[in-house]
């Protein structure tokens, strides 16, 4: 089975086009809702060690503003184009529609490798980078985050420059800092935790228990380790984990923690004692009741999706399985939580940093967790409703529930002038 190459912004319209149809959308506004609000490309000279200006080319898109300041993460990667930037903002508003926070959809990028880049010409990148596109930036209209390639140390430089151009500190207009600069308890693991929380309420609502459960995850990073480790803590059994150098398997279970230990100490989790290398490939392949791709984008495709054999496909990462391959899936009666649903907790937790910011007041880690629990399972719950309702997939779903807050939102703003 063959599919053509799409990109996440190709990818992002069809999803929208098929949730669409299932929404009483009038005609301008849907047009509307294809397009992104605004775009910026910056092309930037940045100075490196060794005396030599090197120039790069960044983006910052706005899909949507209708329900509030646009949100997304900055992105550092070799592959950025402006069409993954467009797909990935627009999968933002959604993002936040369907959790129900009040943001819009923005996401940003630079071309570059950054683990080819000393901390400081990474830090000199930042600045400059953040300068060129500081016209879009505030805290009342556009909040940055972290997202691929980038961390808190990036966010921090962001927030610093900002400041400086405005003369006072100005927290509130990155999210993911660290907490000693205003940024927000259980931010770092948000993501993968609100990923732990949809697949428990899954596995709750398909009657399986999580002891009896076992899990392979694409991906650990971030998003990936956390969420094995969590899931571990519940008792799943975790079988199998992979990084960018290959994954490692052991059908007995793994401890996360102690292959996060291993892949500080040896820099990729392939070699870890008594598990068997697999490829990134072979490890999408696994039989296993819970599978969370929490890489990079298109990593489940039409020509790999018949030899998933998941249970539950709970997406980690942004965009992770195209068209093509979720149909094949929904024949195959996998029970996908989409990106938008699963991978949430990040930006809500972005959402209370930045509350937290404003009021300069801060929060518990317990309370943020029990709030980030609330807003996941209510969620989790809303999207399986309108799945029941509407007698589709769990991602139309989401998108029929995204869609229709814009939708509803935009009707009531009207059109300016």
């Amino acid at each position: 089975m063959t599919e053509p190459v799409q990109n996440p912004y190709e990818m992002a319209l069809a999803q929208f086009d098929r949730a669409a149809q299932y929404v009483d959308l009038k005609a301008d506004i849907a047009e509307m809702l294809r397009h992104c609000k605004r775009e910026l490309t910056v092309n930037f000279p940045v100075k490196m060690d060794d005396g030599s200006v090197k120039l790069f080319t960044g983006y910052r898109v706005h899909h949507s503003a209708i329900l509030g300041p646009t949100k997304g993460g900055i992105r550092y990667h070799p592959d950025v184009t402006l069409d993954e930037m467009r797909g990935l903002a627009m999968l933002m508003t959604w993002k936040c529609a369907v959790v129900n926070i009040p943001y819009g959809g923005a996401k940003g990028g630079v071309v570059c490798d950054p683990k080819a880049l000393s901390l400081s010409e990474l830090e000199n990148l930042t600045r400059r980078y953040a300068t060129e596109t500081a016209i879009l930036m505030s805290p009342e209209g556009d909040i940055p985050a972290p997202d691929v390639g980038t961390n808190p140390q990036v966010m921090s430089w962001i927030m610093d420059t900002y400041s400086m151009h405005r003369g006072y500190s100005t927290p509130a207009v990155v999210t993911g800092k660290p907490v000693e600069i205003g940024g927000s308890l259980g931010r770092y693991e948000a993501t993968g935790r609100g990923v732990t929380f949809v697949i428990l309420e899954a596995l709750k609502y398909l009657e399986m228990k999580p002891s009896e459960a076992t899990v392979a995850v694409q991906g650990f990073g971030n998003v990936g380790s956390v969420s094995a480790a969590l899931l571990h803590d519940e008792e799943c059994q975790v079988i199998a984990v992979s990084d960018s150098q290959g994954g490692i398997y052991n059908p007995h279970g793994l401890d996360p923690r102690d292959v996060l230990r291993h892949k500080r100490e040896a820099g990729t989790v392939v070699g870890y004692p008594g598990s068997d290398r697999i490829t990134n490939e072979e490890l999408l392949a696994l039989k296993c009741d819970v599978l969370v791709p929490a890489a990079l984008e298109g990593a489940i495709t039409a020509s790999n999706a018949d030899c998933v054999q998941a249970r539950i496909l709970a997406e980690g990462a942004n965009g992770p399985t195209t068209p093509q391959a979720d149909q094949a899936l929904i024949e195959k009666g996998v029970f996908i939580l989409p990106d938008i649903l699963a991978n949430a907790g990040g930006v809500t937790v972005s959402y209370f940093e930045w509350v937290q910011g404003l009021q300069h007041f801060f929060w518990t880690e317990d309370e943020i967790n029990f709030q980030l629990r609330q807003v996941m399972v209510r969620s989790f719950h809303e999207v399986l409703s309108v799945a029941q309702r509407k007698g589709v997939d769990n991602r139309t779903a989401a998108l029929i529930l995204a869609i229709d807050r814009v939708h509803r939102a935009t009707l009531l703003r009207g059109i300016y002038p």
